[in-house]
């Protein structure tokens, strides 16, 4: 008989953040199943778990994958209703499972959910990776209820609400067993970054609905695998924000590639006035990539079969930078 909830933490050389986090998970996650799925670590976490806590199960993965074949391999030997996709550098909070169990068994077509994600360093803070929900502009650029690009709202109680959103963070992400086999999963060539949003976004284009659920509550360190002044995050962010846009978009996808490119090259500029010459190679490494897969992510826009609107705004770059609207309200 299946669990009806299982929490998966994906590892990957994070005996640290293994220490120091499952405590919480363990304590606060009555009745439900705790795995740790390894990608291939080199390091003893796994030899940790195993001894300081004999009641979790762990998956091993025969390679790092990274965070989408990394749970895709994981996910097919865990049986549960609920999968919960859980980051190694998250606290979790007393009572955090009760609302979103509620959701999923109160809107059958609830297939995504995600909670509140504040700063663990600031806890009266959002957090970047999805702080009160995601939401997606015009030109493939995510933003956040409580996070737009780099400013971070203060929790003052403004997204306690439940509402629907476009996509959930991946560093917390609640969905149905049926719904992630009927959506294939991620998409594996995205590696890491925006996977979650690609998931969501064919979700979207399927007729399931993703919430967020601001009772239950999760506080996130962000950037434990990979920082935001690495390059290659720059890399897999740009690739795969192009690999998104172009597969899930509805209407004329070539105009909205026309002007995202000449986006990205502004950006580029940025890094070039900030000299972070090798952020801007990774763009232009992403954009080699992309080019080098359109034909094969033009062919997977075959499975949009309704045109949606899909974007909250048109240009969330102008509301921004140019009006000066820093704030999701």
């Amino acid at each position: 008989m299946s669990t009806r909830i299982a929490i998966v933490i994906l590892n990957w050389n994070g005996k640290q953040l293994l220490e120091q986090f499952l405590p919480s998970v363990v304590s606060h996650s009555q009745g439900a199943a705790i795995y740790v799925a390894d990608n291939a670590s080199t390091d003893d976490s796994i030899a940790f778990v195993k001894v300081a806590y004999p009641e979790i199960i762990v998956i091993q993965n025969q390679e790092n994958g990274g965070y989408a074949k990394g749970y895709n391999d994981a996910l097919k030997q865990v049986d549960a209703d609920i999968f919960c996709l859980l980051n190694s550098d998250i606290e979790v909070s007393p009572n955090w499972l009760s609302p979103i169990i509620n959701e999923f068994d109160n809107n059958p077509n609830t297939a995504i959910v995600q909670p509140k994600l504040l700063d663990y360093k600031r806890k009266d803070h959002f957090e970047y990776a999805g702080a009160g929900g995601g939401f997606i502009d015009k030109f493939g650029y995510p933003f956040c209820r409580g996070r737009i690009f780099d400013t971070l709202e203060t929790d003052t109680g403004q997204y306690n609400d439940n509402a629907n959103i476009f996509w959930a963070s991946g560093a917390c992400f609640f969905i149905r067993k049926d719904a992630f086999n009927s959506l294939n999963g991620f998409d594996e060539s995205f590696f890491a970054h925006m996977e979650e949003i690609d998931l969501c976004w064919r979700a979207f284009n399927l007729g399931y609905t993703t919430k967020y659920i601001g009772a239950s509550t999760v506080y996130h360190v962000g950037g434990a695998t990979l920082q935001s002044s690495n390059p290659r995050k720059t890399y897999l962010n740009f690739r795969n924000s192009l690999y998104t846009l172009t597969k899930n978009a509805c209407g004329p996808i070539f105009f909205l590639i026309l002007t995202r490119l000449i986006l990205d090259g502004i950006a580029a500029l940025k890094f070039l006035f900030e000299l972070k010459f090798k952020h801007i190679l990774s763009i232009l490494k992403a954009h080699f990539s992309y080019y080098a897969h359109l034909p094969k992510l033009l062919k997977q826009r075959e499975h949009i079969t309704q045109q949606k609107h899909y974007y909250k705004y048109a240009s969330i770059l102008v509301r921004y930078y140019l009006k000066g609207q820093k704030t999701y309200r």
